[in-house]
């Protein structure tokens, strides 16, 4: 049985806007069997935008339904049913979220009719739905209302159904292992446990049941299978954060060294890129062991990765081989001879000049400020996630409420993990990636 279901709402992100308009079809793979639409209240302005695309208006949702009144009804309605949208996970999220605000784990399987027209009826000039339907024949009454959307999806299913039903049916039907039935559509990390409860295998995503859902269907490596076979219960803790989600795989990974986990499970991060100023004032860098009470630049396995990565920085900013400890020589060093260094080593390149060459070097190791916060999204819609660097160092995250976000409620909320070169490359990465993400800047000096 199919439910295809359409929804019209506030805006675009299902985090923070509403549904104003719902409407299902139940197809039994042949012909409709039941059909349920309402307007709904969705406790909040709807913007004048999103009015003049769908019509609907803040009077004419003022009397009706609130989504709670009608979520027994979509229960009951959608029972035993295969969730069907022109871009499923837009209507399936959203009406995730609506019963995620009343406590209750909304889960179906899925079919993108988006997809599946991609996957079944490939060539055409346009895969949204208007566009689609007008190629295909298929008329559509009150675009961009839920009833008339869906009454559309309804049709092109049944065309879908048509050029191929096993492929449709594939789709519908799988059937999800019951130790993952309660896992998350939450970012965080997951572990699997063989018969023994040993930790074989630790992963992290922004979808933790997406993902072990795909760890259970894969079969095209033997080491999958093998994987698989072996699993005898999942476990998991939320996140919110997919940064914390990242920091906290790395670490678990190096504590528990998960047998398929085998690439990323060293945890010995024994040679550290160090910096001091000599007498006459030149910033040198050099390579040396991680000991207590001498903080790295950043870390590395082995002496070997560590000079492999000062000699690029060297290449790169023009550095003096000397000066970094890569050439010993009482002169010149090797480069000055083939003009690769300026004379920092015989002093014909003064300090601030080759300085300001060495600092971007550093920077470009470490992070942006040396002391901050990274302010995140936790894991529910009252909490935050707080990741901190002090003394360009990871120390550790924590989530505190998000209306206690005083200096002294971020500092006390953080738990301390392991500084490793892993952890500050994921958070230089993450940050480049999302450069909207909040930072605050702190005096460490007052958040030590």
């Amino acid at each position: 049985m199919y439910a295809v279901i359409d929804v019209e709402t506030t805006g675009g992100s299902f985090v923070n806007e509403r549904l104003t308009e719902i409407a299902i079809y139940l197809h039994d793979g042949t012909r409709i069997v039941d059909e349920f639409s309402t307007l709904l209240n969705p406790e909040q302005p709807i913007p004048y935008m999103i009015t003049r695309i769908t019509g609907i208006s803040n009077e004419m949702v003022a009397n009706a339904p609130r989504f709670c009144e009608v979520a027994r009804k979509i229960v009951e309605m959608t029972e035993g049913t295969t969730f069907v949208g022109h871009n499923a996970s837009f209507d399936y999220n959203f009406i995730r979220h609506e019963f995620k605000r009343l406590g209750y784990n909304y889960r179906k399987p899925t079919i993108c009719t988006v997809k599946m027209s991609r996957k079944l009826l490939p060539g055409k000039q346009s895969y949204s739905l208007g566009k689609l339907c007008q190629e295909l024949g298929i008329q559509i009454e009150n675009r961009h209302r839920a009833a008339g959307d869906a009454l559309a999806t309804t049709r092109l299913l049944e065309l879908l159904l048509q050029a191929d039903r096993p492929a449709i049916e594939k789709q519908s039907g799988f059937s999800v292992p019951d130790m993952i039935r309660e896992v998350p559509e939450e970012a965080g990390v997951y572990y699997l446990h063989d018969e023994r409860d040993k930790i074989i295998y630790i992963g992290k995503s922004k979808n933790m049941f997406g993902r072990l859902l795909q760890h259970f269907r894969n079969n095209d490596t033997v080491k999958a299978v093998e994987m698989r076979s072996r699993v005898a219960s999942v476990s998991y803790e939320s996140t919110g954060s997919e940064l914390i989600a990242l920091l906290l795989e790395s670490s678990e990974i190096k504590k528990h060294k998960p047998l398929y986990n085998r690439t990323q499970r060293r945890s010995i991060f024994s040679s550290g890129l160090f910096s001091y100023v000599d007498e006459q004032g030149y910033i040198r860098l050099s390579i040396g062991k991680n000991l207590n009470g001498h903080q790295p630049i950043t870390s590395f396995t082995t002496q070997e990765h560590a000079r492999n990565y000062l000699y690029g920085l060297v290449e790169k900013f023009e550095l003096c081989q000397k000066l970094c400890g890569l050439y010993d020589t009482e002169g010149a060093c090797f480069q000055y001879g083939i003009r690769q260094c300026r004379g920092a080593c015989i002093g014909k390149e003064t300090p601030e000049q080759y300085n300001r060459r060495a600092e971007a070097a550093i920077r470009l190791s470490g992070f942006s400020y040396n002391d901050f916060l990274i302010i995140d999204r936790g894991r529910h819609a009252d909490e935050a996630a707080v990741v901190k660097i002090a003394g360009g160092r990871y120390i550790g995250f924590g989530y505190t409420d998000t209306g206690e976000t005083g200096t002294e409620n971020l500092h006390s909320c953080i738990k301390h993990f392991d500084d490793n070169r892993d952890t500050r490359q994921i958070i230089r990465n993450y940050l480049k990636k999302n450069p909207r993400t909040r930072i605050l800047k702190i005096n460490n000096n007052d958040f030590s």
